[in-house]
């Protein structure tokens, strides 16, 4: 089934709550806005948050006899969406599943959804270097993954963290794309000016130190928020905001040598 995927990336982190799945889903939206053809496959099995961060809570996938068929956010079918979530009854069940099972999920969506011909594939893992991580890359092995953009936030404890998943990267022979910087200073929605409420630096001196590229910085601004239950791109709602312009050069950064 992924062999009429052009390009997948990988988004990973030692630790959570430094935003994947917003920098997930942001990129997919930018692009899409970019006019490639793209799809999430959200492998967070205990925390799917792509369905709602899309706007696609409620919305229902099935089987066909091409495979799982995914949950497009437009009629023009340029953005598909794969998640966990899309089979749970309401978004407060939980996923009590032990390992063997989790891994027979992510086995079946790598293998199952009939993503046809995407330009594409964005894999939203969950935190850490656990079982699932393994699955997505033992399945991956006889696909070309373009490799993995790892996202950290400045604080000296979350670069620790994630310093685990370059490890870990390494160790599996999976290719690091990047480094994004998450949450790196606040946008006043007022002034717009950017103010560092954390740390600032992190994600590039852990670039530095394991000899990767970094890839952005990317602040954190309320719009996002606001833009979160809808599914919208902040390229098309705010063009010229501080993020936008960011998003807009990762993706350049991202594609410039990948002509799809």
């Amino acid at each position: 089934m992924l062999e009429g995927v052009k390009h997948i990336f990988m988004v990973l982190s030692g630790k959570g709550g430094v935003g994947k799945s917003t920098v997930s889903t942001q990129l997919a939206l930018a692009l899409k806005v970019s006019g490639f053809k793209v799809g999430i496959l959200d492998v967070d099995l205990c925390g799917p948050s792509v369905p709602y961060l899309l706007n696609l809570e409620g919305k229902d996938v099935y089987q066909s006899s091409e495979g799982w068929i995914p949950v497009y956010t437009d009629e023009d079918k340029t953005l598909g969406v794969m998640s966990i979530g899309f089979l749970l009854k309401n978004r407060n069940d939980s996923v009590v599943w032990r390992g063997p099972k989790k891994t027979g999920m992510i086995k079946e969506f790598l293998t199952d959804v009939a993503w046809n011909d995407i330009d594409y594939l964005i894999i939203d893992t969950p935190p850490g270097t656990s079982d699932e991580h393994i699955t997505v890359m033992e399945n991956l092995k006889g696909v070309k993954c373009d490799g993995a953009i790892i996202v950290t936030t400045p604080q000296a404890v979350a670069v620790d963290d994630v310093l685990r998943e370059v490890t870990f990267c390494r160790k599996t022979g999976i290719p690091i794309i990047g480094i994004v910087e998450n949450m790196s200073g606040f946008v006043c929605p007022t002034c717009s000016e950017c103010t560092n409420i954390f740390s600032s630096g992190g994600g590039v001196a852990l670039s530095e130190l394991v000899k990767v590229p970094f890839l952005a910085k990317l602040p954190i601004d309320p719009a996002i928020g606001k833009l979160a239950d809808k599914g919208q791109s902040i390229l098309i709602s705010m063009p010229d905001s501080q993020v936008a312009q960011v998003l807009r050069k990762l993706v350049e950064e991202l594609t410039k040598s990948k002509e799809a």
